[in-house]
């Protein structure tokens, strides 16, 4: 029997060569996937002391390893689904020793968490500890008002009771220029500021949507008041890559 001669034929040869080719072309789709998401600021630098492995196969990225906070699990699955091309996220990342729910241990992880993201506070130079659910800060703050800032953004982590700042002025980093930030990526962003968002306790039940271009964050959603507003406004405004802030949150009606 000549197939070619068959009305159908040449339809199912087609589709029998698709199927030939289509394992190459899902793999050289998949290989550019790993290596957008590991060229990610999220990927490359935020993640950078974590043990986190990327794979990718017909689109679902398959994250695996440990990460030393919850947070940077969470970082790490919004990162890896921002980029073009993921179909879905399978987060199989362990959390290493952070130590049950609302322990000490958890609560100094999302405070040293929530420190990291923001440009007007220095992680590297604030120590933390945590008893009772009492925050002590020591170290070295530029002034007053990164001491005041590292107190704010540390009150505001879930289940903190209150804060003692101790940490002390150094004039010498304070007459030291900060280094200018380098542009970040989009997606780095925009996993940054919702992680951010939801590790504050004045705005993880806010309902919110974030989008980015070019360092420029729009924030949708509802708040309760303009007050609640403005606290979203400042605090995405002051993470790291964020260049500016629209915020478009509606008040909700009292």
């Amino acid at each position: 029997m000549n197939f070619l001669r068959q009305p159908w034929s040449l339809t199912v040869m087609c589709a029998m060569l698709c199927l030939v080719h289509m394992p190459l072309h899902a793999a050289e789709a998949d290989a550019g996937i790993a290596t957008a998401i590991a060229k990610t600021y999220v990927f490359s630098v935020y993640l950078k002391q974590d043990a986190v492995k990327v794979e990718v196969l017909y689109g679902t990225v398959v994250l695996t390893g440990q990460v030393s906070e919850a947070s940077h699990s969470y970082v790490a699955e919004e990162a890896a689904a921002g980029v073009d091309g993921v179909v879905k996220v399978d987060n199989r990342l362990v959390v290493k020793f952070e130590g049950s729910d609302k322990s000490d241990t958890w609560i100094r992880a999302k405070v040293r968490s929530v420190l990291e993201l923001h440009r007007n506070v220095s992680d590297s130079t604030t120590q933390v500890y945590v008893k009772d659910g009492v925050i002590t800060l020591r170290g070295e703050a530029m002034n007053e008002v990164q001491r005041d800032l590292a107190t704010a953004y540390a009150g505001d982590v879930k289940e903190v009771v209150r804060v003692i700042n101790l940490m002390t002025f150094s004039p010498q980093s304070a007459a030291s220029p900060r280094p200018a930030e380098s542009r970040m990526d989009d997606v780095s962003v925009t996993a940054l500021v919702r992680s951010a968002l939801a590790n504050h306790r004045s705005t993880s039940a806010l309902p919110t949507r974030v989008q980015v271009r070019n360092g420029e964050v729009s924030i949708a959603g509802i708040a309760r008041s303009p007050a609640e507003k403005t606290r979203v406004t400042h605090l995405v405004a002051d993470l790291r890559g964020v260049t500016s802030v629209k915020n478009m949150m509606v008040i909700e009606d009292q």
